[in-house]
This record gives C-alpha cells, sequence and structure tokens, in this order.
C-alpha cells in the first residue's frame, strides 16, 4: 500500500483524471461541441421512442438519456460511443415488464357497479411497470460492477460475432412486430415469452380492419421521410459538415401538425401524452421484485456489454488509443446502478448515435456530456412541448433505425462461402431467438456455440504426415504432392486437445490412418500362441496363422521358431501343406513394413487422463506384439502438455521420457536408426 499505487487506483477508477487536464481546448472544444449537440438532436426522439419499446412512459426515457451518459463522462474509457438508450436492451426491458406487470393484471370494474365491462387502468398498470424495469436496472448495474471488479471483462468472447449479429436481428424482426401496431393505430395487448413475435403480428393482422387512416398516413410518410434522410446522410456523409437531423426535424413538424389540427380528439390518434416538467427524486427501488429478475438481469448485462465493448473496440483501434473491458464493464454497471434511483431502465450504447458522434467531429466524452445537458436542458424547461408528439412518429423512428440491423442479412451468402459452422450459430441465434424471445434465444445460442466448439475438438481434421525433400518440414501428405513418407514410419497428427469427447475417435482414427489395428494383432499373437502349445503337444506339428489381407489378396504364414531351421533348404522353403496340418485364419489389416508410429502433439493443448489412458493403451498392446515390434513415440509436446502428461502419470512401466522427441523430424532420425536390425520372424508368401 502506497500513494503511487492509490494514485494508479484512482486514475483506473475514474479515467477523466488522466484526459481531462490535459485537454486541450483550442483543438478539441469545437469539435466536441458540435458533436454534442448533434448527438443530443438524435438521443431526445430516439429516448422517447424507446421507452415505448421497454413498455414505460416515454418520459423515462428523457431520464435514461441524461444520468447514464452524464456518468460515462466520468467513468467511461472509450471516447467515441454514445451511451443512452438502444433498441434491444429496451426490448428485452420490456418483455421482462410486460411478463411480469401483465394488462390482465390491471382491469377494474367501474365504482358505480353498472353492467359495463372492465377498463384497464394505465395508471396503475404503467407504475408498476415503472418499478419492475427500475429495479431491473439495479440488479443489470450490480452484475456488470461485480464482473467488473472479478476482472470478468473476457466473459463477452462467448458472444461470438455470428450470435450477435444473428441475435441483433432478432431483436430488430421482433422491435419491428412490436411497433406495428403503433404504426396503424390499432389497439392489441402486447405478448412476451416464446412465440410473443407470432401472437403480436396474428394480433395486428386480425384486427387490421380497425386501422387508424390518420395514424397510419401520418406514420407511413415520416417512414418514408425519416428513410431518405437517412439515405442522404449516407451517400453524402463526406460532404455534409453535419447529418442532416431528419429525427429532430420530424418530431419539431409532427408535433406542431397534431398540437395544431387536435389529432389526439378528433381523429383519435394516440400521443405521448402527459410530461412531467423537471427531475424526479430519488427512490429506493422495490427490492421484492429481485427474486423473478435475477436470470433476466444478466441476460441483459452480458447483452449490454458486449454491443458497447465491441464498438468501443472498432473506435480505438480506428483511433489508436485503448479501452479497458473491466473498466467498461464497471462504467457500465455504474451508469445502471446509480441511474435506477433516479428512475430510469438499463441502457448500453447506441450504433446509430456513436456514428452521429464519430462522424461530427467528436474528440472525448466531453461531447456525450454536452448531449446529456441538452437533454436536460429539455426535461427540466421545455419537456411539455413534446405531449402532443404521435407515437405513430415514434414508431417511425424506430423502425427506420433498425435498417441497419437489417442489413445483417447480407451475412449469410458470406457465412456460406466462408465457414457453414458459423453460418449455423448465426441463423440459430436468429431462429430461437424469434421464436423464443430474446431472453431464451440468447441462452440457446450460446449453448449452441459452446457445442460447435465441442464439435470443432471433437471431430478435429487428422492427417498422415510426409517429409519435404531437403527440410526439416512435414505436412499432409494428401494437399501436398511434393511430400513423401519415409518407409516404414507413419506420422499421424490430429488439430485438436485429447480429452474424454474425442479420445476414442483418435484412436479409431490412428489405426485406420496408419493401418496397424493393435487388437487385430493381439489376436493374432494369442492365436498364434494357443497353436504352438496345440503344436507342441502333437510332436511338432507344424502350424500355420494365415493373416488375409483384403488390399494385397495374399496370405502371410508365421511358423513356430523351432521349426523355421528344418524347414529352410538352400534358402528356400519346402511344401509344408499336409492333412495334419493345423491352421488358424485371421484376418489382418496389411501392415506391410511399418515398424515406428510418430505421434505429432504440436496442435494439442492439453490431454486428460481419458485421452491418456488411450493413447497408453495403444502403445502398450503394439509393445506386447514383440514379433511385429512396431514402436509407438511422441513428437512436438510443449512445456504445459508435459506437465499433464507428468501430472497424469502418463510416464510408466513401459512408456517412459524416451519416446518424447522436441520434433517430428527428431522422432523420425531416431526411429530410422533404431531399426536398423531386421524383422526377428521370418515369413514366406503362400498362395
Amino acid at each position: 500500500c502506497s500513494s503511487e499505487k492509490a494514485k494508479a487506483a484512482a486514475l483506473s477508477f475514474l479515467p477523466i483524471l488522466t484526459w481531462l487536464p490535459s485537454y486541450p481546448v483550442k483543438q478539441y472544444l469545437f469539435h466536441d461541441v458540435v458533436s454534442g449537440l448533434s448527438t443530443g438532436v438524435v438521443q431526445l426522439p430516439q429516448g422517447l421512442a424507446y421507452a415505448m419499446l421497454a413498455a414505460i412512459p416515454p418520459v423515462y426515457g428523457l431520464y435514461s438519456s441524461f444520468y447514464p451518459v452524464l456518468l460515462y463522462t466520468f467513468f467511461g474509457t472509450s471516447r467515441h460511443i454514445s451511451i443512452g438508450t438502444f433498441a434491444v436492451i429496451s426490448l428485452m426491458i420490456g418483455g421482462v415488464a410486460v411478463r411480469e406487470a401483465p394488462d390482465s393484471m390491471f382491469y377494474i370494474l367501474p365504482a358505480n357497479g353498472s353492467n359495463m365491462s372492465a377498463v384497464l387502468d394505465v395508471e396503475a398498470r404503467d407504475a408498476r411497470r415503472v418499478q419492475v424495469a427500475v429495479v431491473l436496472t439495479t440488479l443489470v448495474g450490480i452484475f456488470q460492477i461485480v464482473l467488473g471488479l472479478l476482472r470478468f471483462g473476457f466473459v463477452a468472447i462467448y458472444l461470438t460475432e455470428p450470435l450477435v449479429r444473428g441475435f441483433t436481428t432478432a431483436a430488430a424482426v421482433h422491435v419491428v412486430i412490436s411497433q406495428l401496431k403503433y404504426l396503424l393505430g390499432v389497439k392489441t395487448q402486447r405478448f412476451s415469452g416464446p412465440l410473443s413475435a407470432l401472437y403480436s403480428l396474428k394480433a395486428v393482422l386480425s384486427d387490421i380492419t380497425s386501422t387508424n387512416i390518420t395514424t397510419c398516413i401520418l406514420g407511413l410518410g415520416c417512414l418514408v421521410f425519416l428513410y431518405v434522410i437517412k439515405d442522404l446522410n449516407e451517400r453524402f456523409k463526406k460532404k455534409l459538415p453535419i447529418p442532416i437531423p431528419g429525427e429532430i426535424i420530424v418530431v419539431i413538424v409532427s408535433t406542431s401538425v397534431s398540437y395544431g389540427l387536435s389529432l389526439s380528439d378528433d381523429y383519435k390518434v394516440d400521443v405521448v401524452g402527459k410530461i412531467p416538467t423537471g427531475l424526479l427524486p430519488p427512490a429506493i427501488p422495490e427490492f421484492s421484485l429481485l427474486p423473478s429478475l435475477v436470470t433476466d438481469s444478466f441476460a441483459v448485462a452480458i447483452v449490454g456489454f458486449s454491443m458497447c465493448i465491441s464498438l468501443a473496440k472498432i473506435f480505438a483501434l480506428k483511433y489508436s488509443y485503448s479501452v479497458d473491458g473491466n473498466q467498461e464493464l464497471i462504467a457500465l454497471g455504474l451508469c445502471n446502478f446509480i441511474s435506477s434511483f433516479f428512475q430510469t431502465f438499463a441502457i448500453t450504447c447506441s450504433m446509430s448515435r456513436s456514428l452521429v458522434q464519430e462522424s461530427t467531429g467528436g474528440k472525448t466524452q466531453i461531447a456525450g456530456l454536452l448531449a446529456s445537458l441538452m437533454v436536460l436542458v429539455v426535461v427540466v424547461a421545455i419537456g411539455f412541448v413534446f405531449q402532443p408528439l404521435p407515437q405513430t412518429v415514434l414508431a417511425a423512428i424506430i423502425m427506420v433505425n433498425l435498417l441497419g440491423m437489417f442489413k445483417q442479412f447480407r451475412d449469410i451468402p458470406t457465412l456460406w462461402r466462408t465457414s457453414k459452422i458459423e453460418l449455423t450459430i448465426w441463423l440459430v441465434a436468429f431462429v430461437a431467438s424469434v421464436l423464443l424471445g430474446l431472453d431464451y434465444g440468447l441462452l440457446a445460442a450460446i449453448a449452441f456455440a459452446i457445442l460447435t466448439v465441442i464439435y470443432r475438438t471433437q471431430s478435429p481434421k487428422s492427417a498422415v504426415l510426409g517429409h519435404v525433400p531437403g527440410t526439416g518440414l512435414y505436412y499432409d501428405v494428401n494437399e501436398y504432392e511434393e511430400v513423401s513418407e519415409y518407409e516404414g514410419i507413419k506420422i499421424f497428427q490430429s488439430n485438436s486437445s485429447i480429452y474424454f469427447a474425442n479420445s476414442d475417435l483418435y484412436v479409431n482414427t490412428l489405426k485406420e490412418k496408419t493401418g496397424v489395428n493393435p487388437e487385430h494383432l493381439q489376436a493374432a499373437r494369442k492365436a498364434w500362441k494357443k497353436q504352438r502349445e496345440r503344436a507342441n503337444g502333437n510332436h511338432g506339428s507344424p502350424m500355420k496363422i494365415c493373416a488375409k489381407y483384403q488390399e494385397q489378396g495374399v496370405t502371410h504364414e508365421v511358423l513356430p521358431l523351432r521349426h523355421m531351421a528344418e524347414e529352410q533348404m538352400n534358402g528356400q522353403l519346402v511344401d509344408r501343406h499336409s492333412d495334419t496340418d493345423l491352421e488358424e485364419v485371421v484376418f489382418l489389416e496389411p501392415l506391410g513394413t511399418i515398424h515406428s508410429i510418430i505421434l505429432d502433439w504440436t496442435p494439442a493443448g492439453f490431454i486428460d487422463s481419458v485421452g491418456a489412458k488411450a493413447i497408453k493403451q495403444v502403445q502398450s498392446v503394439i509393445k506386447e506384439y514383440a514379433s511385429v515390434d512396431v514402436q509407438v513415440v511422441i513428437a512436438g509436446c510443449s512445456r504445459s502438455l508435459l506437465s499433464d502428461l507428468y501430472a497424469l502419470q502418463f510416464f510408466t512401466g513401459m512408456v517412459t521420457t524416451e519416446m518424447v522427441f522436441p520434433t517430428v523430424h527428431d522422432a523420425v532420425l531416431h526411429c530410422r536408426r533404431s531399426n536398423s536390425r531386421t524383422t526377428a520372424v521370418p515369413t514366406s508368401v503362400a498362395t
């Protein structure tokens, strides 16, 4: 414990202290001001819109666009990402809120006791859903802080890029379906859980005849206008000093039209409604809801962090600075945890706003700070202005902002050409998330992605290696024409570690590739011993074992040693076939002249006890059949792999460290030297 370590800890926990004292005002301030104002203009309508996705009143989207953004300025390490509301996270929160506080809980009978049907208490429902969203956000923050303190920033690597892109594409489908009723002005309930997307789509289509024409025309008009503006911004982004703020233009114009024409009263167009002026005082979340939200909050925490860190790393690489994954976890956790006491819902970074912040020249987190202050001015002073804003306009804003996610369908042909396993992950993540919902779909996608890793290691690519003439290099004989095998030596390589899931496959592939099956050889050896004992009991009658090789179409007769001298005359074998001969036929794999097998373990990272026992069994069986004299050696073991083998007591009995060599070439030289002796048991060919 020292002052230097305390200072380093403080700088790590508050990254703003590392760059703010040396902030170049003349070079950066103007760019940050322009970027902050541009981002704030986009953040205002998105905050209102994404609150609808979270199934809570729009004003809470403005709260979530202020507090977390302000806090990230002090704790975040990325200079370019825009923190705040995001469609995928908002939709996940909305699914939980609808599940915990469905409409069916808030129908009340009229107070006068008439025969009228029950009426939905919207205020009570919204208040309960806000409580659910706030508690969920608190738990999300706790998870992220704990994971950050435990240095679990690497957890995002389990969400591979194909998985995230398939998942976010499915989320875009959910969002569009959920916004159709607002775009058309149709009154339907909101569904959650498995198949909720299908139920929601069916409900909208079933009630499409009750579409509000005014709402539909206004929504489609805004949709077309925003699409055109987005396309112009994309095409002329190098010529435009700042992107055209299409969203704020649509909000201002539609709000003015709605107020001037009284769309809510005269045409029954749904509007945002009451927006209280000022900020809410801090309040303790309803922690009694915690037990039912643990799983959902962990999913939101991981997805939110993975979105944030992936985009942060892209900008850090582009502008040559570094981001700390663990500090990002802590920063997001603090933003969510502290802000939840001020009635916000969970946040992460937004790709569309981050691109606006970066393209308008943002240099540091000061841009995000100014954007949050702009939202604060609206909340405190002029929030009431947006009360006549039609909800269909917010639905149009949400849909247009999802265009980038729908472009991810272009991944399918690319992945088909490059990696079909990653394509399968993408499709499983998409289909599972659409059908099962975002929470269960994400779990299913992660489980499937892990299974693909197991599949790749359980079914690795195996090869027999050959020598490149004039070098010490060895490559697959089936892929390279110039390589050649040494006579009598088989070099076997499998590009995976050896553990319980693939040990049997490793041994079976070894037998197949090398052509040496120790079980068959052991059976032949036992038959030979048995026949020799019977031959000794029959006054030395010769015995023979016909090992019939299907590929070569010949048989080899293995003779007892004590009869070999009698039956060899002038270097030739006499005819030994008689009626009293004892014969046993054993079908063997062709041995040829194989005397050595080299196991190349260069790709192996580890080996478990099952894998060690399997290899040891092959070695011992082959060694026991001494007349064949096939030796097995190991090459290319890393230090960590050798440590595993020592810990597993692999080197005992016949298996010693003398069979281990640093490289394949060293093993080949050893096998060639050790095979200088001649075969102990002669054979003859019989037709």
